[in-house]
Parts: C-alpha cells; structure tokens; sequence
C-alpha cells in the first residue's frame, strides 16, 4: 500500500488507507518525542482524497524552536526513520522511513510550527482538498510528470514547483488566474 524506491517515480491512485497509517505514524513521533513537536500534520498527495499520488506519505512535524531539531536527530532514528538532513530549501529537514533499503514509506518534514513552510504545507493540502479543478489539474500534471521521470525523482519534484508557487502565491489554479472578483 506505501513505499516506493527512493529514485523511481510512479504515480498510483489514492488508498484510503493511507490517512489511517499517517495518524499512526503521527502517534509515533509524537509519542517518541514529547513535547518537542508542537503538531504533526498529515499532508502531500496521500493526504488528500481522490488525488493520485507517489505511495509514500508525508508528514509535517512543526517544532517550537530550532533547538528541538539536535534532539529529534537522536530520538527518531530510535523509532525507524532515517536523517537525511536539510537541503537548505524550505522543505525543512528531512526523516525518512524505509519497508526495506531504500524503499522509503514515509517522510517527515520538520520545519518550524506556524513558520512559511508549516503554513504553506497545510494551505496547498487545503487548497486541494477543498478545489476539484486544482486538483484534478494538479492529478494531471502528477501523472504526466512521472511517465517523465519515472527514474528521476529530482526532476518530477522540480517540474511541479511552478505550479505549486502558484497555488500557494493566489490561492487559485494558475489556469486559472484569481481575478479579485467574488
């Protein structure tokens, strides 16, 4: 139902499975660090309904304080997830768990709670939960750019950032443009 090999791409249809194993994972982490992480939130592809999507799930665990992060770099690994670090994009850093060598199953974002990337995370899943048009544009591309990039994920990742920037920046699907009208 989850994991996929860290540099393939495939898109698969939503499993509705996939919000019960991301609460799981949730309770995990919480339970594993405390109050280090103010919330975790369930978000990306698999966290939004009818939306094809990679078969990994992604988390976002919002921090109170940077000073939480050399903690989690020694509590999560504990529970199953590997550091992968911090690319020095908004992203945050990145946890990974594997199913096997490099099948990885869920990634966890920590990025700062109510920070840019907390509130941008949580306002695209929204944006797609709540738009059919965004999402069903958002699908298509998706499904496009992985018969692409099938063995390159950097590139699949990349290609979709216009699209992504744009939501995020009007609120609205870039084609279709937010006019100000009501």
């Amino acid at each position: 139902m989850i994991g996929l090999n860290r540099h393939r791409v495939e898109v698969v249809e939503h499993h509705p499975g996939w919000a019960d194993l991301a609460d799981s994972a949730c309770q995990d982490i919480q339970h594993a660090a405390g109050g280090l992480i103010a919330s975790l939130q369930h978000v990306g592809s698999t966290a939004v309904p009818d939306l094809p999507a990679k078969p990994i799930l992604d988390i976002a665990a919002g921090v109170c304080t940077p000073e939480a992060i050399p903690e989690l770099l020694e509590l999560m690994p504990a529970i199953g997830y590997l550091y992968c670090g911090d690319d020095g994009s908004e992203g945050g850093h990145l946890f990974v768990k594997e199913s096997s060598p490099d099948v990885w199953t869920i990634h966890v974002h920590v990025v700062e709670h109510n920070g840019t990337q907390w509130r941008n995370y949580l306002l695209f899943r929204n944006l797609l939960r709540q738009d059919p048009d965004i999402r069903q544009q958002y699908a298509e591309l998706k499904q496009e750019l992985g018969k692409q990039f099938h063995n390159d994920r950097k590139s699949y990742t990349a290609s979709k950032h216009d699209f992504i920037r744009g939501i995020l920046e009007t609120g609205t699907s870039p084609a279709q443009p937010n006019t100000g009208e009501v």
